[in-house]
């Protein structure tokens, strides 16, 4: 079945009729399937089939159903299932539509007539098969006397100078529409076009004139100044080349283009001096040499412009005359002193003094010296042996106004060369321990021995070998190459007679004057089996070397521990003398003694005769040495009352117990005496004493005695039994 989309047709819309060759009153029609009962409806007894809604073809082209005939009576089918298609008929109704609302293209600048810029596109949802339907045509609206498109959407240039530069973005509306002929609507899209960059234009200076000021001491590759052109092209167009056009300073300035800036950087190629020019004039020219002349619109091919160069005097350092200094000395020359001389001037127009310094060595010491003046001088002859040249930099600097030196110096190098004397001797290179066969043949090679020289190769051949003696079973041929074969002379060693010999070997040096040296070769004759391999050989005794430094280091540890005991013993000796030093006369040293006693009153005259204290003498004791102020001494036997009495006993005591200490130096010394007077009836008053005391002493009597021993009275009288500590 076919339906053509319409727009206006009234509903329903018959669109076809359903046929049977069932031939039957009660046959009834039914479709089934996609939009069955909705959009398409059947007529149960006609078959006719009618469209309830209008159809788009833009939105499904064809609808696929399916026809039964049934008994209205039974329901059973009367014939077998048969399926249909409603196709959609297209008429032309959409317009067509841009697939973007802004399209972008670009052109170069200054392009030919009909370059291509872009392209736009426009679909139209009506059926492409209808001829006609869903054709497409462009038509600039906007900008169509720069640009054109054709029935492809394909946009291109209508014109050939285009300049970027003048306008560098063009924005054109673009229609599109069904074929020629339709009446349809059209839609539109904007297109923005950009014209790109060629290089079609010189750079020109933005001054006819540049100045600029620099310091003479500026350093060669530094920067002077910039000169600045203006270029309208882009960036990546942009290749000035700039040149000297008149003024001789190529060779003192140099003009090179910064990439990323366009600019002109003015360097210079050498040290500039304000005392010979003050002044550079040049004129500079910019052009750029990769311009397509092909586009290039108007004005000149180059830009000129003045240059000038202002220098500004500044306080320099000195300037050496000759770089490097180098001199030449014979090694060990005891005559020569001064070498020559440095010299350095002061290239302003002060023209002060310069003083010299030497400031670094190589090698590290006082070999060389400079003098204020500059003169180079060495304080002894130089040895080639250690070192073949003698370095030092020298620094110059001005002498101001004022007598000091100015903060800036320049530096030189002087080299010392020592020419080489031969004042060394050639040593023997001492190779492995040379061993022979006690059954060796004549001519039988045992070693094969070199020299070195500490001295330059003498130009007038190699070293000499000979033995010190011939009275030897040894022989020495020369090999004439710095090296000698010490051979075996009659064969048959005795190793009962000899088991080591030691041979002298002369070597000298062909030098001038020439210097030799006696060398001793150690040859041990060992036991070797029929193949002539070394079976046995003695050990040799290894000697064992000991430098002079650690020899001198030696002696210096053994000379600090003797000088450390001299002053122990010392210190013992002066401890021990003063030790022994006796108080004869008692204004040489006063004695402190405290009796920690109390007197026994009225009755206690006998205790002590105070000229006892006056005879004591003693040697220090340390306080700590004393007796416990609780210490009691043991009271003698019977009633000691006459001379000295108990105190004189108990003196007597203390001076043996200071007598017989004799470790400490003498001192002032305090004695505490916890001691009571005979006659005292308190008695002691030592806890010591009381606290272990049957005595039932009443102690009420001390009430009687004042307000003094008030405290005590009531200490003793109220608790006479507990322990009471004074």
């Amino acid at each position: 079945m076919h339906i053509k989309e319409e727009i206006d047709t009234p509903l329903p819309h018959h669109v076809g009729k359903i046929t049977s060759s069932v031939r039957n009153n009660y046959a009834k029609y039914i479709i089934e399937g996609e939009y069955a009962n909705t959009i398409f409806k059947v007529e149960e007894t006609s078959g006719d089939v009618y469209a309830f809604e209008r159809l788009d073809r833009e939105k499904k082209a064809e609808y696929e159903l399916t026809a039964l005939i049934i008994d209205r009576r039974n329901n059973q089918s009367l014939e077998p299932p048969s399926k249909f298609i409603i196709k959609v008929y297209d008429i032309n109704d959409n317009v067509p539509v841009f697939v973007q609302k802004v399209f972008n293209g670009s052109v170069p600048e200054m392009s030919p007539v009909g370059t291509s810029v872009t392209k736009v596109t426009a679909v139209d949802a009506d059926d492409p098969t209808v001829t006609g339907h869903a054709t497409v045509t462009y038509q600039v609206i906007k900008g169509d006397e720069y640009f054109t498109v054709d029935d492809s959407g394909v946009i291109s240039t209508t014109r050939a100078d285009l300049d970027r530069e003048h306008q560098s973005t063009y924005e054109i509306i673009v229609k599109a529409k069904d074929a020629p002929g339709s009446s349809g609507d059209s839609s539109t899209a904007t297109v923005i076009i950009t014209l790109t960059d060629i290089n079609d234009n010189f750079p020109v200076f933005k001054h006819p004139s540049f100045h600029f000021k620099v310091p003479e001491n500026i350093s060669v590759g530094g920067e002077v100044g910039r000169v600045k052109v203006e270029d309208v092209d882009e960036p990546q167009h942009r290749n000035t080349k700039y040149s000297f056009v008149r003024g001789d300073y190529r060779d003192t300035f140099e003009i090179v283009a910064n990439p990323f800036t366009n600019e002109g950087i003015i360097r210079p190629k050498k040290p500039l001096d304000f005392e010979k020019v003050a002044e550079y004039k040049f004129d500079i020219e910019a052009t750029d040499p990769t311009v397509d002349l092909r586009y290039f619109k108007s004005g000149g091919s180059r830009s000129i412009s003045t240059v000038t160069i202002e220098v500004t005097d500044v306080d320099e350092p000195p300037v050496f005359t000759k770089l490097p200094y180098e001199f030449k000395v014979r090694e060990n020359d005891p005559e020569i002193r001064t070498l020559g001389s440095v010299w350095a001037h002061d290239p302003d127009a002060a023209k002060r003094k310069i003083r010299f310094i030497r400031r670094r060595a190589s090698p590290n010491g006082d070999y060389v010296r400079v003098s204020d003046t500059g003169i180079i001088q060495l304080p002894k002859p130089l040895d080639r042996e250690f070192s073949s040249s003698y370095n030092i930099t020298v620094a110059a600097q001005e002498i101001l106004e004022d007598g000091r030196l100015s903060d800036r110096e320049s530096h030189a190098q002087v080299h010392v060369i020592v020419t080489d004397e031969n004042d060394n001797a050639p040593e023997l290179v001492y190779p492995e321990e040379p061993r022979v066969c006690e059954n060796a043949a004549p001519g039988k090679v045992i070693i094969r021995i070199s020299a070195t020289d500490k001295d330059e190769t003498s130009p007038r051949g190699f070293f000499k070998y000979s033995l010190a003696t011939e009275d030897s079973n040894f022989s020495l041929v020369e090999n004439y190459d710095n090296t000698a074969n010490i051979t075996v002379k009659y064969g048959q060693f005795n190793r009962e007679l000899a088991k080591i010999h030691y041979l002298p070997v002369i070597i000298s040096d062909n030098g001038d004057p020439e210097l030799s040296s006696t060398n001793t070769l150690v040859i041990s004759v060992c036991k070797c089996n029929e193949k002539g391999n070394f079976t046995f050989c003695e050990e040799r005794a290894k000697q064992v070397g000991v430098s002079i430094q650690a020899l001198v280091a030696i002696f210096i540890c053994i000379f600090t521990i003797i000088i450390i005991a001299l002053l122990i013993l010392l210190r013992k000796r002066h401890k021990k003398d003063l030790s022994g030093l006796g108080r004869n006369v008692a204004e040489i040293h006063e004695q402190l003694v405290t009796y920690d006693e109390e007197g026994g009153g009225e009755m206690d005259t006998t205790s002590y005769d105070v000229s006892v204290l006056n005879s004591v003498r003693k040697n220090g004791i340390k306080p700590e040495a004393a007796p416990s102020p609780y210490a009691q001494v043991q009271k003698p036997p019977g009633n000691m009352t006459s001379g000295a009495g108990e105190m004189e006993m108990m003196i007597e005591v203390k001076k043996d117990e200071a007598d017989n200490d004799r470790d400490l130096l003498p001192y002032d010394t305090l004695h505490i005496y916890g001691y009571e007077g005979a006659e005292s009836i308190a008695e002691s008053l030592s806890s010591l004493a009381s606290g272990s005391s049957d005595s039932d002493i009443d102690y009420d009597f001390l009430n009687d005695w004042g307000p003094r021993f008030k405290m005590l009275a009531e200490l003793y009288g109220s608790e006479p039994n507990e322990d009471f500590v004074y």
